[in-house]
């Protein structure tokens, strides 16, 4: 039984449940064939989709996390200094 979505504004579909049911997953890939037939397919282990997303060059975590504080921390110390601070005196 073929099920028909309809296309929305945005270009968006809704897949009816028994689509989703049959794809077993949230992550699907879409293909488009030579004749311009879409296939999806669905993506059973997501690290293996996200594969193209890598970089080439990979750091360790410390690396990250602390290049990560030391912007963190020069953005306060940034924002610290140019405080104007108050523009009258405190009155005691």
């Amino acid at each position: 039984m073929p099920l028909t979505p309809k296309v929305s504004s945005k270009g968006q579909i809704t897949l009816p449940k028994k689509a989703r049911e049959a794809l077993g997953t949230d992550v699907i890939t879409i293909e488009i064939g030579r004749e311009g037939q879409v296939v999806l397919r669905p993506v059973r282990c997501l690290a293996g989709a996200l594969r193209n997303f890598v970089r080439q060059e990979q750091k360790p975590l410390s690396e990250i996390r602390d290049k990560a504080w030391e912007e963190k921390l020069r953005t306060l110390r940034d924002t610290v200094l140019h405080y104007p601070g108050p523009t009258e005196p405190v009155a005691e």
